[in-house]
């Protein structure tokens, strides 16, 4: 009677063995074999991290093994398990691998098959036809739409993390528990005792100190020590957190009524400011996006402010950006009034402050929450919904959403819900940052996510009259090599444009994407189908670069950047000055968040730049969902290719006082997923 060897993987995280029965059946082309029992007398079989081999013999010829399947049934409590993988040895020596990744819940059966990728059309047998079919009609089941909020991208249908479907949530829920994590934080920082002090302004700026601790190897305590310096403020636009908003500036706005006059001591080549614009040298930020946000009244002891300023930045002689000018609301006029450096030291510097401010408000809920966390999690929902497991997208795109639709289902659930940890510190808290997205929606565009394109539209692309943008010249390297490992991965399996224009689980996916994700909205610019492979790699880079580089770039340096209250302030205590020369350090004091709020921002900085626990970075695959070996070559020629990014970065970085790392492809996570 033939005989097969089946080695069965378990995984290795918490909880992933299990005590339940556990049967397998072998489907094959010429019959069915009975369902055995796998296991080993005087043996725990399916031990966490285990890898466990059965001999499973069959009483007549199968044929060619098309299906496994696996059958779990309780043995006393229901126990969950995960199972990696089943290889099968054939009575006649050869090797059949059958990735899982998935957890079998209650008394649940899974149907496996094997690891090649197959598009819809290679599949002619009616049971691989039929299985492709009902796996996706279970999935579109378990992932459904749901609108949040009115205007915001659709997100998963799920009130709670437990409420997700098994395979996507977090190992363990506690460690993206937003409330323990800046619990945890306050702790790690020493910062108990000032957390309840809302209300209670610090005396001076030195006073921020005692809330501020010095970190080894990040570029806080230069912040600290910097912060007031126009050079400092001008680099951050270029590679601080948000380095997505400055724009060359090519004809000055009406609503900014400001003069060769007022910045002639700022401008260093003896031109007018007209001049300047003309040959490329200034540069601007609009808050626009800000202005008429509600500011947070949750709590009425304390009244909280938001501005909507306009800044100009200046490229000096030695290729480095400082401000010339900020206007500190949108309609000018006698109580707008243009603060300048040439002003006394507290107006301009408090003027600064309120961009930074504004900023930091933009950074959190438009470039951090909306175009990464949110965007990938509609590549996520639209993956599962219209990619079978056994598709090559489905392979490829796997790792890069990653418990992203975990990481904001739990933050719908805790941290920018109504009432949620967002409006302890946030002046948008309340409402305001809702109404941001809903404007932001607007601008977000499938070009915007383009990361050359989004550089170019900015004016932002000239390496040589734009020296020191380091965002840009790190993320144009990362997004080529995701760009040439997607073009490979989609030449294995696509042979022609038209496979791809054919491919309907593929237009299905990208039709998802467009109708659900954004709305269905044409001046979105998604497409709504994709006819070549051109097309479909730049629209895979799109999704791999948001939920990996881009996510990186504007999350993991906010403890550097943002920890500094200073420089990042999440609230301002008083409305922006409408006149000068009236401003005293006192004042900015009394404007600058209190104790309490100090603190939850700081607890907040700290535990959004932590990496997760076992991060799989950019290029780490440890999932082997693809088995083919020319698929295996590309991701090691890519591998290849970031590891000399990270030399690259690594060069350039040495004996810099602010190296910039955050897109180097070793401190890249696969996923949004903090």
């Amino acid at each position: 009677m033939p005989s097969y060897t089946v080695t069965v993987a378990t995984g290795s995280q918490w909880f992933a063995g299990t005590d339940d029965y556990i049967y397998l059946s072998l489907v094959g082309s010429a019959g069915c074999s009975e369902k055995h029992l796998l296991d080993k007398p005087f043996y725990n079989d399916f031990e966490r991290g285990a890898v466990d081999s059965y001999d499973v013999t069959v009483d007549e010829e199968l044929g060619d093994i098309q299906l496994v399947k696996i059958e779990k049934r309780k043995y006393w409590l229901h126990d969950d398990w995960y199972l990696k993988y089943i290889t099968l040895k054939t009575p006649y020596g050869d090797y059949i691998e059958f990735p899982c990744y998935r957890w079998i819940t209650g008394e649940g059966e899974i149907v496996l098959r094997d690891g090649r990728a197959k598009l819809a059309h290679e599949d002619q047998i009616h049971i691989l036809k039929q299985h492709r079919r009902k796996e996706l009609e279970t999935r579109q089941k378990q992932y459904r739409w749901m609108e949040w909020n009115p205007g915001f991208p659709l997100s998963i249908d799920a009130k709670c993390h437990k409420d997700l479907p098994r395979d996507i949530q977090f190992d363990s829920e506690k460690g993206v528990d937003f409330v323990l994590n800046y619990s945890k934080a306050m702790e790690n920082l020493f910062i108990n005792r000032f957390m309840h002090m809302f209300q209670s302004s610090w005396n001076d700026f030195p006073d921020f100190e005692k809330i501020f601790v010095k970190i080894s190897n990040t570029i806080s305590d230069r912040v600290m020590k910097h912060w007031q310096e126009d050079l400092m403020f001008g680099y951050q636009f270029l590679n601080g957190c948000n380095p997505v908003l400055i724009q060359r500036c090519t004809k000055l706005p009406e609503k900014l009524p400001v003069t060769t006059a007022m910045v002639e001591c700022s401008l260093e080549r003896q031109l007018t400011l007209e001049q300047e614009v003309e040959q490329g040298n200034i540069f601007i930020v609009d808050f626009q996006l800000l202005d008429g946000i509600d500011a947070n009244k949750t709590d009425p002891c304390t009244l909280q402010f938001l501005a909507a300023p306009i800044c100009l930045l200046y490229k000096n002689l030695a290729n480095k950006i400082v401000p010339i000018a900020i206007q500190l609301n949108q309609v000018p006029g006698e109580e707008n009034p243009i603060f300048l450096p040439s002003d006394a030291k507290y107006d301009w510097l408090l003027a600064k402050i309120w961009v930074r401010s504004s900023d930091f408000h933009v950074h959190q809920t438009i470039t951090h929450l909306l175009r990464t966390h949110l965007v990938s999690e509609v590549f996520g929902i639209a993956m599962y919904r219209q990619l079978p497991a056994v598709h090559p997208i489905f392979k490829l795109l796997v790792a890069h959403v990653r418990f992203t639709i975990a990481i904001n289902t739990k933050a719908r659930e805790q941290l920018i819900c109504e009432y949620g940890l967002f409006d302890k510190a946030n002046a948008t808290g309340g409402g305001g940052h809702v109404q941001m997205v809903q404007r932001a929606m607007q601008d977000l565009t499938y070009t915007s996510l383009c990361f050359p394109e989004s550089i170019k539209a900015r004016g932002m692309d000239s390496t040589e009259e734009i020296p020191y943008y380091f965002y840009r010249d790190d993320g144009l390297l990362v997004w080529e090599a995701i760009k040439t490992f997607t073009t490979e991965v989609i030449g294995i399996y696509y042979e022609s444009d038209q496979v791809v224009e054919e491919d309907q689980e593929l237009q299905d996916f990208v039709k998802d994407v467009y109708v659900y994700g954004m709305r269905g909205k044409k001046s979105s610019g998604f497409p709504k189908s994709v006819k070549t492979r051109e097309k479909l790699s730049e629209y895979l880079t799109v999704v791999i670069f948001t939920a990996s580089a881009q996510h990186a770039a504007v999350n993991f340096g906010q403890y550097d950047w943002c920890s500094w209250i200073p420089n990042a302030p999440p609230t301002m205590r008083a409305p922006p000055p409408t006149a000068k020369g009236v401003v005293t350090i006192e004042q900015i004091v009394d404007t600058l968040p209190d104790r309490g709020r100090s603190c939850w921002h700081l607890g907040a900085v700290w535990a959004l730049s932590q990496f997760q626990e076992n991060e799989l970075f950019l290029g780490m695959y440890p999932e082997e969902h693809f088995i083919e070996k020319p698929v295996k070559e590309a991701m090691a020629r890519f591998r290849k290719n970031l590891d000399t990014i990270v030399s690259v970065i690594a060069e350039r970085n040495k004996n810099k006082k602010l190296p910039y790392y955050y897109l180097s492809p070793d401190r890249i996570p696969n996923s949004v997923a903090i």
